[in-house]
């Protein structure tokens, strides 16, 4: 497996990435995003893809979940952030240490 980073989401989310040498993918569908994601996996071991694209495949990227590669993270949009990808940082870290460390609201 090679060392590659790939982003994938609308056009205008993911082009500056391709200035400072990721390798980008523009979906413009839910299908579409589906089979980049699918073929990406098998070469890339980071893939950011927007948080809005993250949580229509909600529940095809929870298989990634189990598996060290690739590490798919919810990044914000050009429009901004959902919450989805921070939702999921928030969920991982309390499965792992059985707390809320990180998020708690203070009283």
């Amino acid at each position: 497996m090679l060392n590659r980073i790939a982003v994938v989401g609308d056009k205008d989310s993911v082009l500056a990435f391709k200035a400072i040498g990721l390798d980008v993918f523009n979906v413009s569908s839910e299908t579409e995003a589906k089979d980049t994601i699918k073929n990406l996996a098998k070469d890339y071991k980071v893939i950011f893809i927007t948080d809005k694209l993250a949580q229509t495949l909600e529940h095809m990227l929870v298989k990634y979940k189990s598996r060290p590669y690739p590490v798919i993270v919810p990044i914000p949009s050009a429009e901004g952030s959902n919450g989805f990808g921070m939702q999921g940082i928030k969920r991982d870290i309390e499965k792992a240490i059985g707390s809320d460390i990180l998020f708690k609201e203070e009283d």
